[in-house]
């Protein structure tokens, strides 16, 4: 697949150049401050914000020839002018090729370099040259406030760009990604995000990516006043990490865990270890795992209920802790054997 121009990309160009609707051209009279203030976030960021459409390869039962089968669209927005696009995992999760769509109309071949299932994130690579790729300026989520103004931007079918307005509604939401894992600190907003603006971004009043746009609450599909985000400072935390390896980069202690559904079922107030492993972190700390008797009854040994001071209460607590702290950090683990509670300090390493 290689980039084309076809005759809506070329109207669409010849609109802009002749200063029609999708231009620049001077605001009427009337417009309030905020007004202006939206439609200047929204004509300097639209050229960041791509279509990405998810195709599957199957095979024709008589031909034995491949076709490409749409299977969906969503949104996107260029990372850097090295071509990285970052959208949300479901949005490429069942696709085998995928074409990008640029504000130009210039259609890409888009190359999966990493995913983080567990974050519902993604970047693919569009092989385009720099000086036709315009990054979003970044901000930070740390410090956003509930009642402050924010923009939705998508691009859901690739001829043209939408924009929601709305507020933070709440902060700290928590949400699951396709992986079933938690997804912490996520933005709550009640700026219209639909299922074709999946992987657009969150910006401030000033422009600033400030969240990936992930999820709707509505049983329909259809906006319902509930749209979440992943906040910039877990994405440009995950980003790098995916493009250079591919993958997330986990913390851990060199142990594997109860599941949560039978430390439910025991009244744990904390994480069990089900398992240490030789020369790892935790085995070099003296933690122990469970083990299970001649009469096959279950001892447990150390549970997790702390990390550096901080309650935890599943697995999804523990991992995230480990998270934040990152591999080669060292964390205090307040833990439980027989009723005895004590501290650990235990290193953590790269896991997976």
């Amino acid at each position: 697949m290689t980039h084309r121009i076809g005759l809506v990309s070329l109207l669409v160009l010849a609109v802009a150049l002749l200063g029609g609707p999708t231009d620049g051209h001077a605001l009427e009279d009337g417009l309030s401050p905020e007004e202006r203030r939206d439609i200047d976030v929204f004509r300097r960021t639209r050229a960041s914000v791509v279509n990405i459409t998810t195709i599957a390869l199957r095979r024709d039962l008589f031909s034995l020839d491949l076709q490409q089968i749409p299977q969906g669209t969503g949104s996107g927005f260029v990372w850097d002018r090295q071509g990285h696009v970052v959208t949300n995992f479901h949005v490429i999760q069942e696709g085998d090729a995928f074409a990008v769509t640029l504000a130009d109309q210039s259609e890409w071949e888009g190359k999966v370099i990493g995913v983080a299932p567990d974050k519902d994130l993604a970047v693919l690579r569009i092989p385009t040259p720099a000086a036709r790729l315009v990054p979003l300026a970044r901000g930070t989520s740390r410090g956003l406030l509930v009642g402050q103004r924010v923009l939705a931007v998508g691009n859901p079918f690739g001829l043209d760009h939408s924009l929601t307005v709305g507020v933070v509604s709440a902060l700290g939401r928590e949400l699951r990604a396709p992986s079933g894992r938690r997804i912490r600190d996520v933005i709550q907003t009640d700026a219209a995000i639909n299922p074709g603006n999946s992987g657009g971004p969150l910006l401030d009043s000033r422009g600033r990516l400030i969240g990936v746009t992930t999820a709707i609450v509505s049983p329909s599909g259809a906006f319902a006043g509930i749209g979440f985000a992943v906040p910039i400072d877990t994405v440009a935390r995950l980003v790098p990490q995916l493009i250079a390896r591919g993958r997330v980069v986990e913390a851990g202690i060199g142990a594997t865990f109860v599941p949560d559904r039978y430390g439910r079922l025991l009244r744990l107030d904390g994480v069990a270890i089900a398992d240490v492993l030789d020369d790892g972190p935790a085995a070099g700390a003296g933690l122990v795992g469970a083990r299970i008797t001649r009469s096959r009854q279950i001892v447990l040994g150390d549970v997790i209920v702390a990390v550096d001071g901080r309650p935890v209460r599943s697995e999804d607590d523990l991992r995230d802790a480990f998270e934040v702290a990152g591999p080669g950090a060292t964390v205090t683990l307040t833990v439980v054997r027989n009723g005895a509670r004590r501290d650990v300090r235990v290193r953590l390493v790269v896991v997976g």
